[in-house]
């Protein structure tokens, strides 16, 4: 029993000890003007020029810490506050998605891997949750051998997203790295202003971290029941 609770929430408090870092680490750096007052977007332009990349289009979207690089449409997508920002936050996040764009251009295997992988990840995710509640709920209420066999799928379908998280975190940490070396190299900040920038980057990185590590304890947790561990 005591397994099966520390694998339910240790994951959660970590992700919540996670989200609470990354969005004390953005609040903080937002607040830190760069000196070449140099947007988000013209930051990311720039990255990715240096790389010789011109045919991603940057463009603003609604929310906070939305950004995202889209390597289908070709898209640099940055938030409002990033796009149009001047501080180290802002500007780490930009380089940090034309770091993608860079991957993308120059073939990191690790990207093409996980771009690979979108479609089953995305069916495992809708999936998964409705299988291992339904799976669960049998074996608990019915001791059905159906129970079973869902509780089976439901851990393939967490096996494909323990995967993905797991690929995801040298492409998360790869464009971060890409993205200090750019700022400092084409001169966007100096070097003593990147301590704002590595806070936020690294705050973000945990997050992935957390995400693996959460599918990872559902994973164990349906492998436990199955093996009819409830210790």
């Amino acid at each position: 029993m005591l397994i099966w609770l520390l694998l339910l929430i240790g994951p959660m408090l970590f992700g919540m000890y996670a989200q609470s870092k990354i969005r004390r680490a953005y609040e903080k750096n937002v607040r830190v003007q760069s000196r070449g007052r140099i947007s988000g977007a013209e930051a990311a332009q720039a990255v990715m020029n240096s790389a010789g990349i011109s045919d991603v289009e940057i463009v603003r979207v609604p929310g906070q810490l939305t950004d995202h690089y889209d390597p289908i449409r070709r898209r640099l997508a940055l938030s409002e506050h990033n796009y149009n920002g001047t501080s180290l936050a802002a500007l780490g996040v930009a380089a940090h998605e034309a770091g993608h764009a860079i991957q993308h251009k120059v073939g990191y295997s690790m990207m093409k891997v996980r771009q690979t992988m979108v479609p089953a990840t995305q069916i495992a995710s809708t999936v998964s949750s409705y299988v291992m509640m339904g799976g669960i709920f049998l074996l608990m209420f019915a001791g059905s051998a159906l129970g079973y066999n869902l509780l089976t799928v439901g851990a393939i379908a967490m096996g494909v997203i323990v995967l993905f998280q797991l690929v995801t975190l040298p492409v998360e940490f790869d464009a971060s790295r890409r993205a200090k070396v750019q700022l400092v190299e084409l001169g966007i900040l100096d070097r003593d202003e990147m301590g704002g920038v590595n806070e936020t980057l690294d705050a973000a990185a945990l997050t992935y971290v957390a995400a693996f590590v959460a599918a990872l304890g559902s994973l164990l947790h349906i492998l436990m029941i199955l093996n009819g561990r409830r210790d």
